[in-house]
């Protein structure tokens, strides 16, 4: 079983190094977390999923590819779950493999902590692999519950997309 102090301090490790994400070199970054992940007390993806993240917002996406796919594999908590298919289908997006972003962000769960993100990302995705009509209706689907008014009016646009009049 886990000690729960030592899972405490090392995520309170990794929040450290994410908030001087801006002022650490990217070697020093990446080199930092591959500490931390060799360091991890738990047994499921964290440690892969924190390192797939600091390659990818350092532009290692090809490497970050390898270990968002181990942190599936070792299986996460909900909200680093929902957060790796954001993650995960960006990078796939970015690295070509736009049939597997679409994939992977229509598989994935919602959650607080990513809001509308898995949409807005799958909207891209969409648009990448040439489908602007369906982009454009997920795009528009998202933004439609933090409309105030016209809500009704813009999912309805959305739907003449999915399915325009005769």
């Amino acid at each position: 079983m886990t000690d729960e102090r030592e899972l405490a301090a090392w995520g309170a490790a990794v929040a450290d190094l994410w908030e001087r994400f801006d002022e650490t070199p990217a070697d020093a970054a990446i080199d930092a977390m591959r500490a931390l992940a060799a360091a991890y007390p738990g047994d499921d993806g964290r440690a892969a999923f924190e390192l797939a993240g600091i390659l990818d917002a350092h532009g290692r996406e090809v490497e970050a590819e390898r270990e968002y796919e181990r942190a599936l594999e070792l299986g996460l908590e909900p909200a680093h779950h929902a957060q790796l298919a954001v993650q995960y289908g960006s990078t796939l997006r970015n690295t070509g493999r736009v049939d597997d972003a679409i994939a992977v962000l229509e598989a994935a769960p919602t959650h607080p902590s990513t809001g509308a993100a898995p949409r807005a990302l799958l909207a891209l995705a969409l648009h990448s692999a040439g489908r602007h009509e369906e982009a454009l209706r997920v795009a528009l689907e998202a933004l439609a519950p933090t409309l105030p008014r016209y809500r009704r009016s813009v999912l309805a646009y959305a739907a003449e997309l999915a399915h325009p009049p005769a």
